[in-house]
């Protein structure tokens, strides 16, 4: 057997037989990739692999930037910064038509920009927009949609822990790839936005406007801003400048915000526990991925499937834009039905390539594998960020979220198309550093 043909088996079979059963992606990943080394090279060279390998990728210092950026997103969140930027926001829109969602959007953009999990900012702002939003009587259509769907801003906009997985698997400067997230993650609200703004035209019984606030207490209010932007400012700002790595961007990151949370006296010991128990368990979910990423991705290097599928898409008489919008249907279909940073880390080795050898940016074709990737968050069946909504709001029906968020969907694939016909947005910003 042909050893591409061995490694569409191991991806079409194996895989999906290990994936009904249940088991883990970075196991399932790891256990076809063993054994499909072993059946190309042999059992010896698969055991030497996986050390060797293993150990080479984990002993890099740039690793340590995952847990750092994923304890900074929820010493934030346990301190409270999240309820603030709302507060904020809530005063300067709330009483305007659908301004409590438009609140909630624009402290979902500031909250992600230190905080990369879209699962920690739907459940933040969940508990916090929910209430409010009920009792200004706002349609469970408009509210579970916006919270469900504004998490998804974690995923884009920088420090997103998407981000510096594509990085790190393809050798990216994370930094560039951090500075290519901030004006589509911006592009995003802002379609976001006026998809509120357009449904409340259309429904005024949506979103009903909330009661007017005085300028000083708007005024009082900005301090909440004030926080988040200083945390992004000195993160991303020192990534830009060159003063730091990103992984000491990830630990001035962490320093500051600790030290915002015990001035204001927001985060308890609790929290603070709270925090590095969470910080484990998501940091080890991604290393298991990653290391089941790593053992498949030489798997697959050594049947040259990845090499095969780029020269065979390359020499296609089509568009190379034909071929990409295949791609991301492709990941997003498949993000419908798995975890959709399992399905991106299992095929970045097949599609990356093949972004490549089409002639696409690799900064811009990251982010848009990025954007599509934080759609498989409110996608049936395996919607993480709805099935959060859900837990913080029993009485609304799974369905009625499912509908909610297909109105912002729309806004994602808009976003897609102007970012395939302004690619510019994507890599202005890394085009300014050297």
């Amino acid at each position: 057997m042909e050893l591409a043909a061995v490694g569409v088996v191991g991806i079409l079979i194996l895989l999906l037989v290990l994936f009904v059963l249940g088991s883990p992606v970075g196991l399932s990943m790891a256990a076809v990739g063993f054994c499909g080394f072993a059946w190309a090279v042999s059992v010896p060279a698969a055991v030497n692999m996986i050390g060797a390998d293993i150990w080479n990728t984990f002993s890099k210092y740039g690793f340590t930037v995952i847990p750092l950026f994923i304890l900074m997103g929820y010493l934030a969140f346990n301190a409270g910064i999240a309820e603030r930027l709302f507060d904020s926001a809530y005063k300067w829109m709330g009483h305007w038509p659908g301004g409590l969602a438009i609140a909630t959007i624009g402290a979902d953009e500031l909250f992600a920009a230190i905080c990369g999990s879209n699962t920690a900012t739907s459940a933040t702002m969940g508990t916090v927009a929910l209430p409010q939003m009920k009792k200004y009587n706002y349609d469970p259509r408009l509210s579970s949609g916006t919270i469900a769907t504004g998490g998804t801003l974690g995923t884009v906009m920088p420090p997103s822990v998407v981000m510096v997985i594509i990085g790190l698997q393809t050798e990216q400067s994370i930094a560039k790839l951090f500075l290519g997230g901030i004006l589509p993650a911006l592009l995003l609200g802002t379609l976001f936005i006026l998809t509120i703004i357009v449904l409340c035209r259309i429904h005024p019984h949506f979103g009903p406007a909330g009661p007017k606030v005085g300028a000083r207490e708007r005024l009082a209010s900005l301090w909440g801003i004030a926080e988040a932007l200083a945390i992004f400012i000195l993160v991303i700002g020192g990534l830009y400048i060159g003063i730091f790595t990103p992984t000491e961007a990830g630990a001035v990151g962490v320093f500051f915000t600790a030290v915002i949370a015990f001035i204001t006296r927001h985060l308890t010991w609790k929290g603070i526990l709270r925090s590095f128990t969470e910080t484990l368990k998501i940091s080890c979910m991604v290393y298991m991925l990653v290391a089941g990423a790593i053992i498949f991705g030489r798997f697959l290097a050594v049947t040259r499937l990845p090499f095969e599928v780029a020269e065979y898409a390359a020499g296609l008489p089509v568009s190379p834009h034909v071929v990409l919008a295949i791609i991301l249907l492709i990941y997003l279909v498949g993000g419908c039905f798995m975890d959709s940073l399992g399905f991106l880390v299992l095929t970045i080795p097949i599609f990356f390539p093949l972004g490549v050898r089409l002639g696409f940016d690799p900064i811009w074709y990251s982010i848009m594998l990025t954007m599509v990737t934080t759609m498989g968050a409110i996608t049936p069946p395996v919607g993480v960020n709805v099935y959060v909504v859900k837990a913080l709001a029993p009485d609304i029906a799974i369905a009625t979220i499912y509908k909610s968020v297909s109105y912002y969907l729309l806004a994602c694939l808009l976003c897609l198309v102007l970012l395939t016909i302004f690619p510019g947005i994507a890599t202005f910003l890394p085009g300014l550093v050297k």
